[in-house]
């Protein structure tokens, strides 16, 4: 019988991540299925469940989860639900610690924003060990953000502080998902270097590799970038000074020793540190410059967020046995 492990499940916009984690962070397997293609909560998480039970069996032992940890964009640690995320195919307010405890037989279910999961891993197991205010970014479909306070991580009166995904860093600008203009996601995230792409490329002037493919991702901008390609590198260079302005506001109130970038785009290396690191410094105020560190994530293979909402059912029993 293997004991002491959590199932972390990270819902993203696009794909859903799990693993089966145990006490000391080892992921002992893992997988991915599409958040797409169910219409309700119900049908995603029955078939999540079969989807890890199958998984599970590739173990050849017994198996007893400790609990479940799920970490998603807007979701609320108070409540176990995800309300009104703009990056999901479900709307409104989303009972996923109910669903997830009915299709799962588990009464220890946690749910918190998929950032949040990612803080509380770094926290245990990466680069924010020992670290008592540093702040966690995630880029992938959106823009998540985690920080952590004196050592506990930050949610606020309802359970949503910490959206730096939303500061609007450019008034009437892009449309978000939350129906607003200008917020930060819009222009820093995986879907945000795709935008900055096309507006580029509508300059037709402009040579590029990138005019040579039928769809255009965040991926095939960075191996463009990497191969020099000028347009792309341009791309880069204006996802960053957005970045690292947004960066600088959010230091301006939460006074981070560092600040932990995640997900997808900080595979570039690079090509996002470097300019990020330069647009945060010149636009933060002088009692912070040279007092931040930008880093990656210290976590195996960037499975922050499975490990960190994993790690929820950890940092839930340690407050059940305190």
């Amino acid at each position: 019988m293997i004991n002491n492990i959590a199932l972390g499940v990270d819902i993203g916009g696009t794909n859903t991540a799990y693993g089966i984690v145990s006490d000391d962070g080892e992921i002992l397997l893992e997988g991915s299925i599409s958040t797409r293609g169910d219409n309700t909560i119900e049908g995603f998480t029955k078939r999540l469940f079969i989807e890890v039970e199958y998984k599970m069996k590739s173990l050849n032992t017994p198996v007893e989860l400790s609990g479940i940890g799920v970490g998603a964009p807007n979701g609320n640690y108070y409540s176990g639900n995800v309300e009104y995320a703009p990056n999901l195919p479900w709307t409104g307010e989303i009972p996923v610690s109910e669903v997830f405890k009915d299709q799962f037989n588990q009464d220890a279910v946690y749910v918190t924003n998929d950032a949040n999961a990612s803080a509380i891993g770094e926290m245990m197991y990466g680069n924010a060990k020992g670290l008592k205010d540093f702040m966690v970014i995630t880029l992938g479909t959106g823009l998540g953000s985690g920080i952590v306070s004196n050592g506990k991580l930050l949610y606020g009166h309802n359970g949503f502080a910490g959206e730096v995904g939303h500061m609007i860093v450019e008034p009437n600008g892009r449309l978000c998902g939350c129906e607003r203009q200008g917020c930060l996601e819009t222009y820093a995230s995986a879907t945000a270097m795709v935008r900055t792409a096309m507006d580029h490329l509508k300059n037709k002037d402009k040579d590029s590799l990138l005019r040579k493919l039928e769809t255009i991702n965040s991926l095939e901008i960075t191996r463009a970038a990497e191969k020099g390609d000028e347009l792309a590198l341009n791309v880069f260079e204006e996802t960053a000074r957005y970045l690292g302005i947004g960066l600088a506001n959010a230091v301006a109130v939460t006074n981070p020793e560092a600040i932990i970038i995640q997900g997808g785009l900080a595979k570039a290396g690079d090509l996002l540190f470097k300019p990020t690191s330069y647009y945060l410094e010149e636009n933060l105020l002088n009692i912070y410059k040279g007092k931040v560190k930008l880093l990656g994530s210290g976590l195996k293979n960037n499975n922050a967020a499975i490990v960190g909402a994993a790690a929820l059912v950890w940092q839930e029993s340690k407050k059940v046995m305190a």
